[in-house]
């Protein structure tokens, strides 16, 4: 838990839409890191070519390094290395954890688990930093494929004494549940930048 000091307070694990059009976003990050919430911003651009990755990515690190966010980058540990992130995720289609490690040496790496006590097992014994399980409730942001349950969480902290990063459909009516169960952080994407009801910094401020 080392690189994850004064964490308690700040619970979620930001993960951004799937695209980024428009410069409005960059305030609005602004504010939603005013809040003091936000842990982790992952920058999940899967259909995006990688100049404009890249350059939208210089421009999240200067706002994340202003409000002391940590930086990841989803699946590409070199992008993660060229900008100096503070680390990447990778999934378990993505490269293996332990080149990735020979390219970000001491940066922070997590890994998809999903479902799967083999593959939190495996994430352990390959050193990854955190791990990530779920899905845990129904996700609008991409298909769920592997369905997780609350005792997996309890599995996951007796092993391990890195984060359980709980993933998959988390909201203002479920979010509490994962908490109480320990889970360190929660993962989000589409509840706030989706949400039909309120505005990202309005849903942001419902998770209390």
């Amino acid at each position: 838990m080392r690189k994850f000091k004064n964490s308690k307070k700040k619970f979620i694990y930001l993960i951004s839409p799937n695209l980024i059009n428009n410069s409005y976003f960059f305030n609005e990050l602004e504010d939603i890191f005013k809040t003091k919430k936000i842990f982790f911003f992952q920058l999940r651009l899967k259909t995006t070519p990688k100049r404009k990755i890249l350059a939208v990515a210089r421009k999240i690190q200067k706002i994340c390094n202003k409000y002391k966010v940590k930086f990841i980058i989803n699946d590409d540990p070199f992008l993660a290395k060229q900008i100096n992130a503070d680390g990447c995720h990778i999934g378990q289609k993505d490269i293996d954890i332990q080149k990735a490690r020979r390219v970000l040496r001491q940066k922070i790496i997590g890994v998809t688990c999903h479902n799967s006590k083999k593959l939190i097992k495996k994430a352990i014994q390959n050193k990854a930093d955190y791990i990530a399980i779920g899905a845990f409730f129904s996700s609008k942001t991409k298909k769920t494929k592997f369905r997780a349950n609350i005792d997996l969480i309890k599995y996951a902290k007796k092993i391990a004494k890195i984060p359980v990063i709980a993933i998959g459909g988390i909201k203002q009516s479920n979010y509490k549940k994962l908490l109480l169960n320990k889970a360190n952080f929660l993962a989000i994407s589409g509840y706030i930048w989706k949400n039909k009801k309120y505005k990202p910094i309005e849903a942001l401020k419902k998770l209390r």
